[in-house]
């Protein structure tokens, strides 16, 4: 079975970038997409790149989604329901430690319901 991948959205693709980054130090086998920033390379997001990084990743295992903040989660919502997947979640859980988290319990191949709940655990919103 496949693990559980794991879509950034953010305001900023720096953010993203940089949260991908530390978390592929510590747990490489786990498929982490990215969303940040406008089309335009500005600040705020795009539920075209929610969708694509959502598709990029996706695998049998499911897509749990972490958004920063405003609008990120609204435009994530809208990108899951306009999906065709049913294994895609939006995570309540800050971005940077929940998908931390949940990037260790993926990679220990826990399920989407599993990984999920070990993330919101963590929530320190």
């Amino acid at each position: 079975m496949a693990n559980v991948s794991i879509v950034l959205v953010s305001h900023s693709s720096k953010v993203v970038e940089g949260i991908r980054d530390i978390i592929k130090q510590m747990v490489p086998a786990v498929s982490i997409g990215i969303a940040g920033g406008t089309e335009e390379g500005e600040i705020g997001t795009s539920i075209d790149k929610i969708t694509k990084a959502i598709e990029e990743v996706h695998s049998v295992g499911g897509v749990l989604v972490f958004y920063d903040i405003g609008s990120a989660k609204m435009n994530a919502e809208l990108a899951v329901e306009l999906n065709e997947y049913e294994n895609v979640h939006i995570a309540e859980a800050p971005i940077l430690e929940g998908a931390f988290v949940a990037a260790v319990e993926a990679g220990m191949g826990k399920s989407l319901e599993e990984v999920q709940v070990a993330a919101e655990k963590n929530d320190r919103r």
